[in-house]
């Protein structure tokens, strides 16, 4: 990735650059004028710095939301399409796509400004300073983990195994070190999680990083880790922060229509307007069309999802699916798919193609702490913060759990991952959910995905299964970041 060496946060904020049509970025001034080095010293430029650095957040969000999501059995497309989203849901990957490498470019410019205000705020100066400092460390954690969830395999499959670079003390965006191990990427985002959780001492509105924050995605990254008592540590900090609250099953139905700041579940979220997500570029556009034709609907909840959660009529999370019926009442197929709507990543403020996307919520936390509670053998716990998330569905009596009564699964993990896979739907959590616990991904419903060219289909059963330890469960790092630096090393 080449860049200008002027700052990019502070060039992000003014909304003065391109990601996806050059190999360098355009050379840019920080507002008023002024040197990078003379903004950085200023406490206004750190806070506009800090602000640009959040703007990569808002950074092709289609992009963002499918190299997550499309590869899981939420989703069911019904169109082949020369959009990029179609190797992503067929598992065909390419070392040239485009949406794959904006998303690894955009993450390097985010963790580049960070680098950029890490290098000149000295702790400790102020609690300002140290709060923006915080920030910075937590934005460099976030991009990193959410680059080494991409391209180097689920952590425990090995510490050993290829991550991505780590961008810590390296500031010139033109040097791209080798691939550090998925094992070294992990210790850089808890180190600098735990140091951003110490520093923040502010508590903003959820489109920002305060310490809560850190706690949250530290429960996650220790999940991802397999260290399930500190998994469970942190979920309790957060819960037990009284700053989030579950909202109720009728406020959780429409969840979708309000601005993040007002959903007290929220812990993080990346908050759009309509002037940062105009027409086209909200992922929900993707999965729904409206009555006066806004958005493409060619992607739908998967069949395997709408029968699991037909199994309870009452279940509040029914909302956010909308059939498309006849007028006697069916399914409309669409190219032999039934077009089955999503409507949980559109609508806010009643504009069908704005949404904020939810990074981190409340109803996580209790799931962390169920899954790390189930692996350490504490069912009773583990089947107590699922009913809390199914109570909140409007379920009860006999659709809860109890730990001698799993309704026919397996075991108390079964339990604590489909319920992972009801609650958390297409918020970009069930790839790694399936692969980081050594399950495979199997489809068994209808989609553009029964090609024979895809990996791991079966044509005459029509299914399709990607075991966890298929070379596609990582993306290729991008050919034109490797023409760049060809010291990284290409995936299988």
């Amino acid at each position: 990735m080449r860049t200008s060496r002027a700052y990019i946060g502070l060039a992000s904020f003014a909304a003065v650059l391109t990601v996806a049509g050059c190999d360098r970025l355009l050379s840019t001034e920080p507002p008023n004028g002024m040197s990078p080095e003379v903004a950085l010293a200023t406490l206004e430029g750190l806070q506009a710095a800090t602000l640009g650095n959040y703007r990569q957040l808002l950074g092709d969000p289609v992009e963002q939301h499918s190299v997550n999501e499309f590869g899981s059995d939420e989703v069911m497309a019904c169109c082949t399409t020369t959009s990029p989203y179609f190797n992503l849901y067929t598992y065909i990957h390419t070392t040239n796509g485009t949406w794959v490498r904006r998303v690894w470019r955009r993450a390097y410019l985010a963790i580049y400004g960070a680098n950029q205000v890490i290098a000149v705020v000295t702790e400790g100066a102020s609690p300002v300073r140290d709060q923006l400092l915080g920030e910075n460390y937590f934005q460099r954690a976030y991009f990193h983990f959410y680059l080494v969830r991409l391209f180097g395999r689920p952590y425990p499959q090995g510490r050993d195994n290829l991550g991505v670079p780590i961008r810590r003390d390296d500031t010139d965006p033109d040097v791209q070190p080798e691939r550090a191990t998925v094992g070294e990427v992990y210790d850089l985002i808890v180190a600098d999680l735990l140091k951003a959780a110490q520093l923040m001492t502010v508590s903003k509105t959820n489109p920002f990083a305060s310490k809560e924050v850190a706690y949250a995605l530290l429960s996650r990254v220790y999940l991802y880790q397999e260290n399930n008592a500190k998994a469970i540590e942190y979920a309790n900090l957060v819960i037990a922060s009284n700053r989030y609250q579950m909202t109720p099953r009728a406020t959780f139905m429409t969840w979708p229509k309000r601005p993040p700041e007002q959903n007290p579940e929220i812990i993080w979220a990346a908050r759009y307007t309509i002037a940062d997500n105009p027409v086209g570029g909200n992922p929900g556009h993707l999965y729904y069309k409206d009555a006066a034709g806004v958005g493409f609907g060619e992607v739908y909840a998967s069949l395997k999802y709408w029968n699991l959660i037909n199994q309870h009529p009452n279940d509040g999370r029914l909302a956010f699916i909308e059939p498309q019926r006849n007028a006697s009442g069916s399914i409309i197929p669409r190219n032999g798919v039934p077009q089955l709507f999503v409507n949980k990543m559109i609508g806010q403020d009643g504009i069908t193609t704005l949404s904020s996307p939810v990074l981190l919520r409340l109803a996580e936390m209790y799931l962390n702490r169920a899954e790390a509670n189930a692996k350490l053998g504490n069912a009773a716990a583990a089947i107590a913060d699922v009913n809390i998330v199914r109570q909140r569905a409007g379920l009860a009596d006999t659709a809860l759990y109890t730990a001698t009564d799993l309704k026919g699964r397996a075991s108390v993990l079964d339990v604590v991952l489909e319920e992972r896979f009801l609650e958390l739907a297409w918020e970009g959590h069930r790839v790694y959910d399936l692969f980081r616990n050594g399950r495979a991904l199997f489809r068994d419903y209808p989609g553009v995905h029964r090609i024979a060219t895809a990996p791991g289909i079966n044509l005459a059963a029509g299914t399709q299964t990607i075991p966890a330890n298929h070379p596609r469960v990582v993306h290729f790092i991008p050919e034109a970041e490797i023409q760049i630096s060809p010291k990284l090393k290409q995936n299988q």
